[in-house]
């Protein structure tokens, strides 16, 4: 018997429509924090034991004897949209290598599902119609996606399935790869399952999704429950700073029963809707707060604070100043980290350890609020940005943050680098000799991905919310494209669009 061929391959981006800076060809190309762009068996040599929903089609395929056939992976960090000349160079690639690999028993893709172009408000979507229309209706087209996809009509269409992420951190990303494979397996075998989707009438913000707490920890509990052997099930709470019409959360289920199972799903998240709130600090409050919880008696472990509005993850420039300038005011202890300024990171370079000098930092993206802070830093430590990730979300990637420093302002250190990749690794620290066990306050420019390796670490967990690019609440973006009587938060207001006047 034949080893079914399996065409396998990756395009991921997170679009948030109103950060500051777009993702080029380029940025694909190097992909910073996510790995520079790769094609053919290298992609299986590097993606093997990894975490990522690739890495678990790879090991399932290569389990179940498939014959894979890499085509492309490229990943960026998560920014304002795709740029048309990224997109388009990216896509052509990647779908003329699936082609030239016909004939196929069947495709794999890991994809983000938050995708936004300058051109196609619906990037997976755009990407999948395109292949369909050269492989034809027949061939089964798995694909993986986030947890945060905005799911799209489109790609609900294009795709025979799409399975998502189950834990926000990402810790599962691998397995759900194999979840994935093993849905495509039955299609080479069977038939497609049937399906369906639902679409919530809410957005909830990125900062209460975390799936160590509820109300996702209970949601994602009813999806394993609703799951089964034979039918695929995901919850999507989606990117809410994706402005167009299908920026949403949904449910999606596959095989017997996808109807029935899809509406009790919904029924639940409905259900949890108030749930979807949390505590929010200003940075000065925040910093004072996590002073006074630092110093009780017995603490054990550092206060973690969540810079939540600046996350890279979520398409920030990881360069805003705001809880730099509230730990600087109020004379705090501590580290924060990473901020992304390569100008200043060359000058503390060229200065050289044990130097003083004085740098002006961040604040280059223009977010209301925000401006570049001047000081007096010791260069304390330098580093290449060189390392391996050893937390559960970047499990095993071998990092390149660039040239690197930890700059010293009285009791506050910080992680200055020159890539962008969210805070949610603890290595991210020790890269520049900043032990984050040994740190009174630690604030991490990061909204949850940060939990799963500083979490075990905490005393206490707290979001602030600086200025940045990022809100914290959904409501307070500048909307204009969303559909119609969507609530904009959870228990938010609900969304008209405006009306022109004569």
């Amino acid at each position: 018997m034949t080893a079914p061929r399996i065409a396998i391959g990756g395009f991921l981006h997170e679009t948030n429509t109103f950060a500051p800076s777009k993702a080029t060809y380029d940025d694909f190309a190097h992909g910073g924090g996510s790995g520079r762009m790769m094609r053919g068996a290298e992609i299986i040599e590097t993606f093997r034991d990894v975490n990522a929903a690739i890495s678990g089609a790879i090991r399932e395929g290569e389990a179940q004897g498939w014959n894979l056939r890499p085509t492309l992976f490229c990943a960026t960090s998560p920014s304002a949209h795709v740029t048309e000349d990224a997109f388009e160079r990216i896509a052509s690639e990647m779908i003329d290598r699936i082609v030239a690999e016909l004939p196929l028993d069947g495709v794999f893709l890991d994809l983000h599902g938050a995708m936004v172009t300058e051109h196609h408000d619906d990037g997976e979507g755009e990407l999948l119609t395109r292949l369909r229309e050269k492989l034809g209706k027949d061939i089964p087209i798995v694909v993986c996606l986030d947890l945060h996809a905005n799911v799209t009509a489109k790609m609900f269409d294009m795709a025979d399935v799409l399975e998502s992420y189950r834990t926000y951190p990402h810790v599962d990303m691998a397995e759900t790869g194999l979840r994935g494979a093993r849905a495509l397996g039955r299609m080479l075998t069977g038939p497609k399952p049937e399906k369906a989707m639902r679409i919530a009438p809410f957005l909830t913000a990125i900062a209460w999704q975390c799936t160590h707490a509820d109300p996702a920890r209970d949601l994602y509990a009813k999806l394993e429950e609703l799951s089964g052997q034979d039918r695929d099930m995901s919850f999507n709470m989606g990117f809410p700073a994706a402005d167009f019409p299908e920026c949403q959360m949904t449910v999606l289920a596959y095989g017997p029963g996808a109807d029935e199972a899809a509406d009790k799903m919904m029924e639940a998240i409905e259900a949890a809707e108030p749930a979807f709130k949390g505590k929010v600090w200003t940075p000065e409050e925040g910093v004072a707060e996590a002073m006074r919880l630092a110093a009780e008696p017995g603490r054990q472990g550092p206060v973690v604070i969540s810079d939540t509005q600046d996350n890279p993850g979520a398409g920030a420039d990881s360069n805003t100043t705001g809880m730099i300038r509230a730990m600087a005011k109020l004379g705090a202890k501590g580290a924060i980290g990473n901020l992304y300024d390569p100008e200043a990171a060359q000058a503390a370079h060229a200065a050289g350890v044990g130097a003083t000098v004085t740098l002006t930092i961040g604040g280059q993206s223009g977010v209301e609020g925000d401006a570049p802070f001047t000081g007096d830093f010791l260069i304390e430590a330098l580093s290449d940005g060189n390392f391996e990730a050893k937390g559960p979300y970047f499990r095993g990637k071998v990092m390149n943050m660039g040239p690197s420093a930890c700059l010293k302002l009285g009791d506050l250190r910080i992680a200055l680098v020159s890539a962008k990749a969210q805070m949610a690794d603890q290595e991210m620290f020790r890269q520049v000799g900043i032990e984050p066990t040994e740190e009174p306050i630690l604030i991490v420019k990061s909204s949850v991905h940060f939990r799963a390796d500083f979490e075990p670490i905490a005393s206490h967990l707290m979001v602030c919310a600086a200025p940045g690019p990022m809100a914290v609440d959904p409501a307070l973006l500048p909307w204009q494209r969303l559909r119609p009587g969507v609530r904009i938060g959870a228990l938010g207001p609900v969304f008209q669009p405006e009306t022109e006047t004569a």
